[in-house]
């Protein structure tokens, strides 16, 4: 291989590269007065959708977005994990200049007290509220969902919320348990409600008063599911009957596979149904029956997620704020179905980073809707018949969710701000992501996309930290303190490169010297990444190719 030096000096060209492109400035509002934000993020949702091509998963609602928004195909996560993931995209850093790899800090006291896209849109004259699952709750949010400084007002939580990791999971015995798998009769549980029901009520009763306000709104809304436990109303099982459901194309552990790049997906053997499998650790695996099971519980959340953004987009329709609201679309990670023998996220491969993620602008990416017009009806996923919708426009370059803050700027109108310096602990305001306003710019709603740009020119970042070289208890989320080894990882059109190296928490800094392991998969020829070629000829002679 070469020298892990070189490595570091290419990754640093690479990046350098990327943050010198030139970027078009933001297309101008298609209506009069600022247009309205709407922000849906959802929790652990992979690409399994309709719109994204998988055509098993009932979605419609979602669809119905996608068919009048610009849709980009290969969008990936700056860290596969809640926190580091949602404060990356909400200031626009990434998480070596937040500071976050783990749940344990809040980035204004440990790292700099940077601004928030909603923080920013507040201080341009916008009512910023949150609904639900926005920051990740907790110290990293330094208790408050970083109130007041992103927020106009108290963020909103649903009071079942405090249900979710409870025994309210009813099993084959009758008694309840604190499950994996967790379909509910929704008239049982407590409060007779579910969490993300609760925030889409929410949700629409912020936007009812809204409607008249003078003053634009940036309205968050975050949806749990379907991040773990599976806790959905039952009905939605019958839409994926277990005989229908297939198992990963590549359920086994790569025989290439470094051991540092496996997660042993610990949160999901804490839950009592998992336990009574009695799995050996780290590398399971999950009978399969029980693999079914939970890939039917996972689709079933999608597909009751899809209700709620459903029941949400059609209440922005009745109230005639569909002409004057950009809707954003996104999800803070991925989620591993039993690719590779893993479960859950904690990785850098494409099943836990690549994410969804649309934009909806009035008169930019469908027409302006006429009196009385309906964009967003709602679908019910239950209907014998859907109507197959294709996304409005497809953007095939790969773009990082860190992306999402100053793209929403622009987009609004609003002034993009500036690329960071390096560092830019010091600095308030500024972005380390591309605004992707350029992608906007088309006279001809019905240009294709997939003609323009060069998708070989674009790069995703991705990063995970280790406790150790091998599978152990805290491999999936160490704290700070015990990581020893980061992952850094390069996705191109053309393949994914990672190198994990060692890494000193104290100090915050990788040694590119000290190389632990590495991994490069070519995705065209393997798109599920299951042969490592770092070490054979073929990927040496790429690696050397790319050096200076």
């Amino acid at each position: 291989m070469p020298p892990a030096g070189q490595c570091l000096l290419w990754l640093g060209l690479v990046l350098a590269s990327v943050c010198a492109s030139l970027e078009s400035a933001a297309p101008s509002n298609s209506t009069t007065g600022p247009l309205n934000v709407l922000l849906i993020i959802v929790d652990d949702l992979r690409p399994s959708l309709g719109c994204y091509g998988d055509k098993a998963i009932r979605s419609p609602n979602i669809d119905q977005l996608a068919s009048r928004s610009l849709l980009f195909q290969n969008a990936f996560a700056q860290q596969a994990v809640c926190a580091p993931s949602r404060v990356s995209f909400l200031t626009g850093r990434r998480p070596d200049t937040t500071r976050l790899y783990d749940f344990n800090s809040y980035w204004r006291v440990h790292a700099g007290n940077f601004s928030t896209i909603p923080q920013y849109f507040k201080e341009n004259g916008y009512v910023t509220m949150s609904v639900g699952k926005v920051f990740h709750p907790g110290i990293s949010s330094n208790y408050s969902d970083d109130s007041p400084y992103s927020w106009s007002f108290p963020p909103y939580h649903p009071s079942s919320e405090k249900y979710e990791n409870t025994k309210t999971c009813r099993g084959p015995d009758g008694q309840l348990h604190a499950n994996l798998l967790c379909p509910v009769d929704v008239a049982d549980v407590p409060e007779g409600t579910l969490p993300d029901k609760q925030s889409t009520e929410q949700a629409i009763r912020l936007l009812e008063k809204m409607k008249t306000s003078a003053s634009p709104f940036f309205l968050a809304v975050g949806y749990h599911k379907p991040h773990i436990p599976f806790r959905y109303p039952k009905e939605f099982q019958k839409l994926y009957p277990l005989e229908n459901i297939t198992l990963a194309p590549d359920p086994q552990v790569p025989a290439g596979l470094p051991p540092v790049a496996y997660n042993p997906w610990m949160d999901i053997r804490q839950r009592e149904d998992v336990q009574a499998l009695n799995l050996s650790v780290p590398y399971g695996p999950i009978p399969v029956d029980f693999q079914r099971k939970i890939r039917q519980s996972y689709f079933a959340s999608i597909s009751y997620l899809d209700t709620q953004v459903g029941h949400l987009l059609s209440a922005l329709d009745d109230l005639q704020l569909t002409n004057s609201t950009i809707i954003a679309f996104a999800s803070d990670h991925g989620w591993a179905l039993g690719e590779h023998g893993e479960w859950a996220k904690y990785s850098n491969f494409d099943v836990a980073t690549r994410v969804p993620l649309m934009f909806y602008v009035p008169g930019r990416t469908a027409p302006l809707p006429e009196a009385g017009e309906e964009l967003f009806p709602y679908i019910d996923p239950f209907d014998s018949v859907l109507e197959s919708m294709e996304p409005g426009r497809r953007v095939m370059d790969l773009v990082e969710l860190l992306s999402l803050s100053p793209t929403l700027a622009g987009l609004a109108g609003l002034h993009v701000p500036p690329r960071c310096p390096v560092p830019s602990f010091h600095v308030h305001l500024c972005r380390e992501g591309q605004n992707l306003g350029k992608h906007f710019q088309l006279q001809d709603l019905g240009e294709d996309l997939h003609l323009r740009g060069n998708p070989r020119e674009s790069i995703a970042y991705s990063q995970y930290p280790r406790p150790a070289d091998y599978p152990q208890w805290n491999s999936d989320k160490p704290s700070l303190k015990d990581i020893k080894v980061m992952g850094y990882s390069i996705r191109t059109i053309d393949y994914r490169y990672t190198v994990w190296v060692g890494f000193d928490p104290r100090e915050f800094l990788a040694n590119f010297s000290d190389v632990h392991a590495g991994e490069l998969y070519f995705v065209d020829s393997d798109p599920l990444q299951d042969h490592n070629m770092y070490n054979d000829s073929q990927g040496r002679d790429l690696l050397q190719s790319l050096m200076p």
